[in-house]
């Protein structure tokens, strides 16, 4: 009945990581904590981590300086790592025209961009946003009126 949990040197183990500007929780699986990065997913996550040579069954905290710079290197030019360009968040992005990942501060700037530009063509999706109603074509007769 006895049982027995994973017991660690404290000197190795970081509980909180700062990774991209975000605290990482060093409890969980390393693709797990990065995904506490905004503009980071789950299977985008796994694909990192593969590519930088980190075993997808380590905590985060564990990790050392040299594979946090190896997670900061793919994370920032994942195109160099070759993870293909569907697996991007920002396609051909109108102003450069390159397919990109974008994360964390530089993600919601580039939303409220979409959104202002949408509002200034005076498109539907954008009229819609700034009268702050559905967007995507839901019912609106009975729902959303709070």
């Amino acid at each position: 009945e006895i049982k027995m949990a994973v017991v660690m040197e404290e000197k190795e183990f970081n509980h909180v990581l700062r990774i991209l500007g975000t605290n990482v929780e060093g409890k969980q699986k390393s693709p797990y904590a990065l995904t506490k990065i905004r503009g980071i997913g789950r299977r985008f996550a796994f694909q990192v981590c593969k590519s930088a040579d980190i075993d997808v069954n380590k905590r985060a905290g564990e990790l050392s300086k040299d594979e946090v710079a190896r997670l900061m290197d793919v994370i920032n030019d994942p195109n160099k790592f070759k993870i293909p360009k569907w697996f991007m968040n920002r396609k051909r992005d109108l102003v450069t025209g390159e397919t990109k990942q974008v994360f964390s501060n530089p993600l919601d700037m580039v939303l409220r961009e979409d959104l202002n530009r949408l509002k200034k063509i005076k498109s539907h999706r954008g009229i819609r946003h700034y009268w702050g109603l559905k967007v995507r074509g839901q019912h609106t007769c009975t729902t959303g009126r709070g």
